[in-house]
């Protein structure tokens, strides 16, 4: 049992490609019995079907995301794709940690590294690679919510991203479910323990 007294917050980064099965991984990751909580992230885009606002993101206008980036709101924040704002808020670093558990972030590539850069040491950052763009492509085609040419813009991102790895703590190679779950689960005990 933790003492809440000499309680320090870790965070754990798993940046992916869209597509590499990042928040199938993260869900994962989640299930165990270690003392994770999901950071929600901001984001100035539409929600999707099924999504819940403050469960999967805070879904934010332009003008809020805007008006929280100049309140300097954000530990990080990203212009994604154009006028597709994504980023962390600081209240939600201070939500879990008072409830003395480690943070999981899920955000994109650059989002990944300069939260690495905010938090140091007290940070673990995963890329989850896929097998292959060809397989990558094959996942986004299978989702059914985007058209071609976001599938397109996607897989040019996705190309550029894996440029990064070595910016990277831990690479995990999500080729099989079952083994790149135990990958990532083995990964961050051994950090927050």
């Amino acid at each position: 049992m933790m003492n809440p007294r000499t309680f320090k917050g870790k965070v754990i980064i798993v940046s992916a490609p869209s597509g590499a099965g990042k928040t199938t991984l993260i869900n994962k990751l989640l299930e165990t019995k270690l003392p994770l909580n999901f950071s929600v992230s901001a984001c100035s885009r539409k929600a999707r079907t099924n999504e819940i606002d403050g469960e999967d993101y805070y879904f934010l206008s332009i003008e809020e995301f805007e008006k929280k980036i100049k309140k300097n709101d954000f530990i990080e924040w990203e212009e994604v794709y154009k006028n597709n704002f994504y980023g962390t808020l600081k209240s939600e670093i201070s939500r879990i940690w008072n409830q003395k558990k480690h943070v999981v972030f899920d955000v994109d590539v650059l989002g990944g590294i300069s939260l690495k850069n905010y938090f140091k040491e007290d940070a673990l950052s995963i890329f989850i690679k896929p097998p292959s763009i060809d397989v990558l492509s094959h996942r986004l085609k299978k989702r059914n919510s985007e058209t071609k040419e976001s599938i397109t813009v996607r897989i040019e991102k996705s190309v550029h991203e894996m440029k990064y790895l070595d910016k990277f703590d831990k690479i995990i190679l999500n080729d099989k479910l079952e083994d790149a779950s135990k990958n990532i689960v083995d990964t961050v005990k051994k950090f927050i323990f």
